[in-house]
């Protein structure tokens, strides 16, 4: 049930598939769809954290439950909108349901499954994830020539309204303490920051970005000085000054833009293939997703027994990289097979990334703050792909002026190779995170 509700938020990327339609649509220019991305991006990712301390507050399942309700709404006025305009409105609602589902979505896992098991708990869930990133693109283009795009957003409405009638079983959630009020100026403070810098990324190449880092600066400070005094800080600012804690998260930002790369240029790669088709491409590069949905919960069962969840997290940046180096190495005339078996490598890599990151920063964090650590975790997942919409891009677009498709698509996957050993060269020589004292496991 805590998988099917996640899977309505995943399946979100089967919207990418539609963009064409969506353009067309609502005769847009072809820059213009990015703010589908935006809206949504933004929404969801400056509120996780926030939501995730809510959750720790008032309950994980209940935040859950008007997350699955908060989706199911906004996609249905996605699907329905009459403009441009209140699309972007009802993707911004759609973003609110994605940060309150998926700020306590990992906290619910563990909680079934027991802290003793959190490792394996935590495997499972980025299975979870990546099945839903795997099956979108599939459905997508299937979804979008029968029904144009809006079929993308409706079809995953009945998906959230079945996780919620599913969840009716879930118990309760123990009384709130008077200690656990929601400190509502810090998390004010943190949304303003996070807005603005997710804006400065995305604004890299103008000079606003300047300014949207001026504003996220100070945002940060009064943040940090708010928290400070918090009597329930939103994540304590002890941990934040921790070295290795800091450089942990910096590692999986450096990781996730690294791994985005994938998903930005791979399809325009096989796009360039005479004979391949678009249902073809978006299998081949769905073999990715798949990679991590198997090496996922096989790293929930290995880590803590045969290798720590720090060396599992260096280890999975490392097969990163050498998925991103051999597909730096194709052409047109490297066989599917192969390419197939790079995607499949990185994904495996990805899993294994993700598990051992997770596990750290949750057994970092007290029992009380799952849902913080579940929110932090994808927050930083989230800051690298929305860095890799501008950094890949930017890195892509100066080498095609000069070198061509083939040559400008192998030097950029050097450059995410070289990012993603870099990230595990860092973790490996970072200092050990001092784990939470009451937390045993891992």
């Amino acid at each position: 049930m805590i998988g099917l509700g996640t899977a309505a938020i995943q399946l979100d990327t089967s919207v990418n598939i539609a963009f064409p339609a969506i353009t067309r649509g609502f005769a847009l220019a072809i820059g213009d769809i990015q703010w589908v991305v935006i809206c949504y991006v933004l929404t969801y990712a400056s509120l996780l954290l926030a939501l995730g301390r809510v959750g720790d507050s008032i309950g994980h399942a209940l935040v859950f439950r008007i997350g699955l309700a908060c989706t199911a709404i906004g996609l249905l006025l996605v699907s329905c909108a009459p403009s441009y305009s209140a699309m972007l409105l009802f993707r911004c609602l759609q973003g609110i349901g994605a940060a309150l589902v998926l700020s306590c979505g990992a906290a619910l896992v563990i909680s079934l499954y027991g802290e003793e098991r959190r490792s394996r708990a935590l495997g499972i869930y980025t299975m979870m994830q990546s099945l839903g990133l795997m099956i979108g693109p599939l459905l997508g283009g299937a979804l979008t020539a029968a029904w144009d795009w809006p079929a993308v957003f409706w079809f995953r409405i009945p998906v959230a309204l079945t996780a919620l009638l599913l969840l009716r079983g879930m118990p309760a959630s123990p009384p709130r303490q008077a200690s656990d009020r929601f400190d509502l100026p810090g998390g004010i403070a943190l949304v303003a920051a996070l807005v603005t810098m997710l804006m400065a990324i995305n604004r890299v190449r103008e000079f606003s970005a300047i300014w949207f880092a001026l504003a996220s600066a100070a945002a940060f400070a009064a943040f940090i000085f708010r928290e400070q005094r918090a009597e329930r800080p939103i994540i304590a600012v002890g941990l934040l000054k921790q070295p290795g804690f800091a450089l942990l998260n910096l590692v999986s930002v450096l990781t996730n833009l690294a791994a985005f790369s994938v998903w930005l240029l791979v399809a325009y790669f096989l796009a360039r293939i005479p004979g391949t088709t678009l249902a073809e491409g978006g299998a081949i590069l769905a073999t990715a997703a798949a990679g991590a949905v198997l090496a996922a919960p096989v790293g929930g069962r290995i880590v803590g027994r045969y290798i720590s969840a720090r060396w599992l997290t260096i280890s999975g940046a490392v097969v990163i990289g050498a998925g991103l180096l051999w597909i730096s190495t194709w052409t047109e005339q490297t066989p599917t097979i192969l390419r197939i078996a790079a995607l499949f490598l990185q994904g495996i890599g990805s899993g294994l990334f993700q598990l051992g990151y997770s596990d750290t920063v949750t057994a970092a964090l007290p029992l009380r703050d799952r849902g913080v650590a579940g929110s932090l975790v994808l927050l930083t997942r989230t800051m690298g792909t929305v860095t890799a919409a501008s950094v890949v891009w930017m890195v892509f677009g100066i080498l095609n002026t000069g070198h061509g498709f083939l040559a400008a698509f192998q030097q950029t996957f050097h450059f995410a190779a070289l990012l993603a050993f870099a990230a595990a060269a860092l973790l490996a020589i970072s200092p050990r995170l001092r784990r939470d004292p009451a937390d045993s496991q891992g």
